[in-house]
């Protein structure tokens, strides 16, 4: 019937008669503009447009004609960050700036930007800015002269954020990502198995992160970052920036840092945004070309200053303005990489060869910039910087190239940090380095050096008479990566992946190898907190097959094999800081027999309560088990009569019923027959 109305349709086109393409006498349009124009209505300019992208800066420095282009080209410098500034207006009186300028911006959203990150920054000792949209003034000359009392706020109770550092059992929590990241659970570390705190479909479609002090439990999503706490679990925070690949956070748990490569433009950088934690109000935004090189920012240990380094230049900013310290980047010709001392607002740097001049490593203090240690070097191909977890050496790893030899060299230059003028000790090696890690709590380092077969582990100590001595080396090792405990003296060497998983357990102290084990093709080591245990584990994300993660004591006994469908992450939750001084730490290490036994009885105890669960366990099986029995000798008498009836009368219930009826019979046959010779036995 259709194609017969087009048939007709076309027919009356063809003869020349034109459509008719108006709506119908009673046709209704029930499409409203909204749907129809909704992305032309967005860019509709708006009555107020023009004054809202204005701001007011107040408490700006009074200048004459001869420094107002100075002044312009700064606050502009400042102000252009957050948008495309349109126009600017400096009132002037008696022949000099009044001191509040006026601002606007290609947008509104621009101006809050500016009112949100330039509120308070300060320009000198003199002038901080004090910046406000011009709108606010209408609505504060407007307020009403009666008092309306303030809508209450709903108390969110997170509850303990660090309650697990209250388990009377001093067990430690750990993150797992199985089912190739379907799944994640939060499990609390026991010898016998692991107790499941909580677990979550889809909980992050990427991978987890733990805050620095283990408080947050950070998940990924394409629209940005979920901050998760306390005893259940709950959602603490949320952060909103498409696309986040990578996150960083603060050592004071204060800021987080989050990547995305979807969001920067020109105008509005968004590639990388600092956060309030706290809060969750956006502290500033930056631009990035690459996250080859993660975290891009670097923080100090206390978290009051971060830093980034881009082309000849080393940008320090502080906290919580996160403005450039003393308003202006460190101009660095070449330098190739940076780090913060773990101890102290110490930067440590180093710049490669330029012709005639040497490569140089300097260890900068900050704020003062003070540069308290510079170090020359020559014939560098490479510089790596290793610092000890307290702060207390800086070793520089250089390749060198000496004149007149073929092949690299290497020194471990070790800087003393709690020596006055910061002495430097050196150790060479002309083998190959394939790792190096410093003890974290002590003053040894461990490298591994050589080449497959024969790669060897050498064990030093910096001494306090200015001398590192070798105090042990094992020679044919199979590993390619150093795992100290958290709290020192222990370590496990491991030949991950091509290395099809080979560890030892090294005691430092003697150093004895004391266990040799392997996980085939373990992909990672990870120690807890404490240095009791250490979890080896074969990740999904880099083998397909024998996805596990096993669990170890520091001396090498295995404790437990843990499969999970397709396992692909296990994350220690970290602890913060003790709280004990080093004074009440020797005092419990002085006194430790006398708590070595509370904790040995509480550990039989343990053992006793575990027996006492078997028997009781046992005990109630054999209980059901009788009475199951009872039944069944009860249904077994029950049904006698019918079991006489069917054998005709015959009782078969006993085995020795019914003997008058049996009748005896001999059976007899042949089994084999054997012939001897009587010769044969002569």
């Amino acid at each position: 019937m259709r194609d017969t109305e087009n048939m007709a349709a076309e027919a009356e086109f063809e003869e020349g008669e034109e459509l008719s393409f108006s709506d119908p006498e009673d046709f209704v349009d029930d499409i409203s503009e909204q749907e129809l124009l909704a992305d032309i209505l967005r860019e509709r300019p708006q009555e107020a447009d023009g004054i809202d992208s204005v701001i007011v800066v107040d408490n700006v420095p009074q200048v004459g004609p001869e420094r107002l282009e100075k002044l312009k080209n700064v606050i502009h410098k400042i102000f252009s960050r957050f948008g495309k500034i349109t126009n600017e207006f400096y009132p002037e009186a008696e022949g000099k700036t009044k001191g509040y300028i006026f601002l606007e911006y290609a947008s509104p959203a621009h101006a809050l930007e500016a009112v949100k990150n330039a509120d308070g920054y300060k320009l000198d000792k003199q002038h901080t800015f004090r910046v406000n949209i011009f709108t606010d003034f209408d609505k504060y000359m407007n307020i009403s002269d009666e008092w309306e009392t303030p809508e209450k706020q709903p108390f969110k109770d997170f509850g303990n954020l660090r309650y697990w550092l209250e388990d009377s059992d001093c067990r430690d929590q750990y993150s797992v990502i199985f089912e190739a990241g379907e799944r994640t659970g939060i499990f609390s570390n026991d010898v016998k198995e692991p107790i499941t705190i909580e677990e979550r479909a889809r909980w992050t479609e990427t991978y987890v992160r733990w805050s620095p002090k283990g408080t947050y439990l950070a998940t990924f999503h394409q629209r940005g970052i979920a901050l998760w706490g306390g005893e259940k679990f709950k959602q603490i925070q949320r952060f909103s920036h498409q696309g986040v690949q990578l996150i960083d956070f603060s050592p004071c748990e204060r800021y987080m840092v989050t990547f995305s490569p979807l969001m920067d433009t020109k105008d509005d950088p968004q590639a990388i945004i600092i956060w309030d934690i706290l809060t969750g109000q956006k502290k500033r935004g930056f631009h990035c070309e690459s996250s080859a090189h993660w975290p891009i920012f670097k923080w100090s240990h206390d978290g009051k200053f971060f830093a980034r380094m881009t082309q000849d230049t080393l940008s320090i900013y502080e906290t919580p303005s996160m403005g450039l310290l003393d308003k202006k980047s460190l101009k660095i010709g070449g330098i190739k990489d940076f780090s913060w001392s773990p101890g102290d607002n110490i930067i440590a740097f180093w710049v490669p060869e330029d012709k005639d001049i040497p490569a140089r490593v300097t260890l900068m203090q900050l704020p003062s910039r003070q540069e308290i240690r510079v170090r020359n070097l020559f014939n560098v191909v490479d510089c790596k910087l290793h610092w000890q977890k307290n702060g207390d050496y800086l070793c520089v790893k250089v390749d060198r190239t000496p004149k007149g030899t073929q092949g690299v060299v290497t020194n471990f230059e070790i800087f003393r940090m709690r020596e006055k003028q910061v002495p430097v000790d050196v150790v060479e090696m002309k083998e190959s380095i394939i790792a190096f890690a410093w003890e974290p709590n002590g003053s040894k380092f461990a490298v591994l050096h050589g080449e497959s077969p024969r790669i060897n582990v050498s064990f030093y100590h910096v001494k306090n008479n200015g001398k590192i001595e070798l105090i042990k080396m094992f020679d044919k090792q199979q590993a390619n990566s150093i795992f100290w405990s958290p709290q020192g003296q222990f370590l496990v060497l491991a030949g991950l992946r091509s290395m099809n998983g080979a560890l030892a357990f090294v005691d430092t102290s003697d150093c004895t190898m004391m266990n040799i084990a392997e996980h085939y093709m373990a992909s990672d080591v990870e120690w807890d907190p404490t240095g009791r245990y250490v979890v080896t584990s074969v990740s999904w994300w880099s083998h397909k097959v024998d996805n596990a993660f096993w669990l170890w004591t520091f001396q090498g006994r295995l404790l437990q094999k843990n499969n999970k469908d397709r396992f692909c992450q296990l994350l220690w939750r970290p602890r913060p800081p003790t709280l004990l001084s080093q004074e009440q730490i020797k005092l419990i290490k002085k006194d430790l027999k006398k708590y070595s036994k509370i904790f040995e009885q509480k550990d039989r105890l343990s053992q006793s309560k575990a027996s006492k669960e078997l028997v009781d366990k046992r005990r109630t099986m054999m209980e059901d088990y009788r009475k199951y029995r009872e039944r069944a000798m009860q249904m077994y008498q029950e049904q006698r009569p019918l079991r006489l009836e069917l054998r005709g009368g015959v009782d078969t219930d006993e085995l020795d019923s019914n003997v008058d009826d049996w009748e005896e019979e001999t059976i007899e046959f042949f089994v084999t027959e054997e012939v001897i010779p009587v010769g044969d036995l002569a």
